[in-house]
């Protein structure tokens, strides 16, 4: 690494609820076999007829994360945000008010859409029976800053709270706003990631009619293709992870062991269109070289890339563009763990943000699954057909979002004095 490397946190904890597994060696273990999380919706399911394919997360009943008298009205999206919390501050072995003082550890939780479904299910109401139709628990049900609340609420977290809302970038911008508060020395340790429940008619409605959904494939776990030429739209998926990140020398104090250190972070806006990214790739390779001088890293000390790699022909073409602009002839390895999990919008940062760390972590990097013949256009060092054992020293994770949002992270090896 650069001589000028900054001081990062590292991950002591990780909790996830995904479409591959929940516990990190579960989840990491299916990403790096090439086992896809992709299916057909069961019938009964909500948006069964909807969508073709679809990366459904493990049911999350509210009991499971809430008192009985506490769920009323809760939107999945919290539920599945309570749920990797609570795994992740175990795994973490951290409770608050013994390990950390309540007023120094932050939550910072993203979502793209928020909580939809109940929205949509309370408003039915009030079409059926009118105005006494609606719950009263409608808006502390499925806010979008909820998730954050209920984690504070539920584990005593009385420090810097917030809700990032940057579509399909919030939950990388939520792990950089992480590092952000340990560097500033606002908080010792911050409980941070995504979390997204999309799977309804509604949002699978209008996915379809922009186009932008894949299609036709017999087989739903062959249908998310990043990179790939004969990919043609992304698959809607679910899910929440959750990080613990922890200021070094409180994890040393305490005994914590890491998985890997996250040592920079970058942000850009494309400025360019609601929905489509630049063509050249300029806004993307903005925060990727922002991250790299964040972290007092040169290009060359990259080793692997997780790649946003959605499997739409715009976006994946433009961030071929935008890594060839930051890393030249000279490229890292790189592959798109949105082949196994589909697309889980808000979380899907975070989600990669744990792959990535679990990558750095185990010298393994998960290959793209389905990529059988790479799009030309996408000429890149490409991680496929198996996990590739290649211990690296940093890693970078992308996240890129419709408004042009962009983030980009960098993770290290684990600087704690013990390491899972």
């Amino acid at each position: 690494m650069s001589a000028g490397a900054r001081p990062g946190a590292v991950v002591t904890g990780m909790g996830l609820v995904t479409p591959v597994g929940r516990k990190p060696a579960e989840f990491f273990d299916a990403l790096t076999a090439g086992r896809s999380g992709i299916t057909a919706l069961p019938e009964g399911h909500p948006a069964h007829g909807w969508l073709e394919a679809a990366g459904l997360a493990p049911a999350i009943a509210g009991r499971e994360v809430l008192p009985p008298t506490e769920t009323r009205c809760v939107d999945r999206f919290v539920l599945l945000a309570l749920a990797a919390a609570d795994d992740a501050l175990a795994d973490a072995g951290l409770v608050v008010g013994r390990d950390v003082d309540p007023r120094r550890i932050a939550v910072v939780l993203a979502t793209g859409g928020g909580g939809l479904e109940t929205f949509e299910q309370q408003s039915h109401k009030r079409l059926d029976r009118g105005r006494p139709g609606v719950s009263p628990y409608l808006l502390p049900g499925m806010l979008s800053n909820m998730a954050a609340a209920r984690i504070a609420i539920k584990h005593g977290i009385r420090g810097y709270s917030s809700a990032v809302v940057t579509a399909c970038a919030a939950g990388a911008q939520a792990v950089a706003e992480g590092l952000r508060l340990i560097r500033a020395g606002d908080a010792d340790v911050v409980v941070c990631g995504g979390s997204e429940s999309s799977l309804h008619p509604t949002i699978a409605a209008a996915f379809t009619n922009a186009h932008a959904l894949a299609h036709g494939w017999a087989d739903p776990a062959q249908s998310s293709r990043p990179f790939d030429a004969g990919r043609n739209g992304f698959v809607l998926g679910e899910g929440s992870a959750v990080l613990v990140l922890e200021r070094t020398a409180h994890a040393d104090a305490r005994g914590a062991a890491g998985y890997a250190d996250l040592i920079g972070w970058g942000a850009s806006t494309d400025a360019h269109h609601p929905t489509m990214p630049r063509p050249d790739g300029e806004g993307a390779a903005d925060a990727m070289r922002s991250a790299l001088a964040n972290a007092g890293l040169a290009p060359a000390d990259i080793g692997y890339v997780n790649a946003h790699g959605t499997g739409t022909k715009l976006g994946d073409v433009a961030e071929t563009a935008a890594l060839r602009a930051v890393f030249g002839d000279e490229q890292p390895a790189v592959s798109s763990t949105k082949g196994s999990t589909g697309h889980l919008l808000g979380a899907a940062g975070a989600v990669e943000a744990a792959a990535t760390a679990l990558a750095v972590a185990r010298g393994v990097l998960p290959p793209t699954l389905n990529l059988d013949s790479p799009d030309q256009a996408c000429d890149l060092d490409h991680v496929r057909g198996a996990a590739r054992h290649l211990p690296v020293g940093a890693a970078l994770s992308n996240a890129f979002a419709f408004g042009g949002h962009n983030i980009s992270l960098i993770f290290g090896p684990a600087s704690t004095s013990r390491s899972k």
